[in-house]
């Protein structure tokens, strides 16, 4: 451990490797809700978070969990699902009057094309304003069409490999060569949803 008369003892979240506060500190005083992205292997959580004197307000939150309630059957921690639950949680948004927000990604490294970066294509494709540079997957991974392509390819080459890999989906009744269209309909469904509950 460091010592010295200047050695100052990270505080407990920063020592956690929870909390960078120098980045927290510039999305507070934007005054701007943040969107909080926060993913592990199977799910995407989503938070929309007022900063105030006395404490972090959550004004929303959803998971890619919820996607099943839209009729998604394939696994919730992909890009296609990350993407839909930015849509999801962008029209929430807006029925709250909520219009603009800034992207929380964490301590995690921001990766070109990722999940967290699928979560915040899929905000602004719902019309919510997320300030973000030219870092969004292309159009085939937000549909799931490398997934598609990829399973197609490996029941032709490798049968067994395939029913491994896919296991999940194929358990599920569905195979991966539709997920491309599975996301649209599922997009659909959280687009009619949203303009019923206007």
């Amino acid at each position: 451990m460091a010592k010295g008369p200047r050695y100052r003892v990270p505080l407990k979240r920063r020592r956690e490797n929870k909390t960078n506060y120098h980045k927290r500190r510039v999305m507070v005083l934007a005054k701007t809700p943040r969107l909080v992205i926060r993913r592990s292997q199977k799910y995407v959580t989503l938070q929309i978070i007022e900063a105030l004197p006395q404490g972090d307000h959550t004004l929303l939150a959803t998971t890619s969990k919820k996607l099943s309630e839209y009729g998604w059957k394939s696994p919730s921690g992909n890009i296609p699902a990350a993407y839909l639950t930015g849509v999801m949680i962008g029209y929430q948004a807006q029925s709250k009057g909520i219009s603009e927000v800034i992207p929380d990604i964490g301590l995690r490294r921001a990766s070109p094309g990722s999940r967290v970066f699928a979560v915040i294509k899929g905000a602004q494709d719902a019309g919510l304003n997320v300030p973000c540079g030219k870092m969004m997957p292309d159009d085939l991974r937000i549909t799931g069409q490398h997934i598609a392509s990829y399973a197609e390819t490996l029941m032709q080459t490798a049968p067994i490999e395939y029913e491994q890999r896919f296991s999940q989906y194929i358990s599920a009744g569905i195979k991966p060569q539709e997920l491309p269209t599975q996301v649209e309909k599922v997009k659909a469904k959280i687009i009619q949803q949203s303009e019923k509950e206007d």
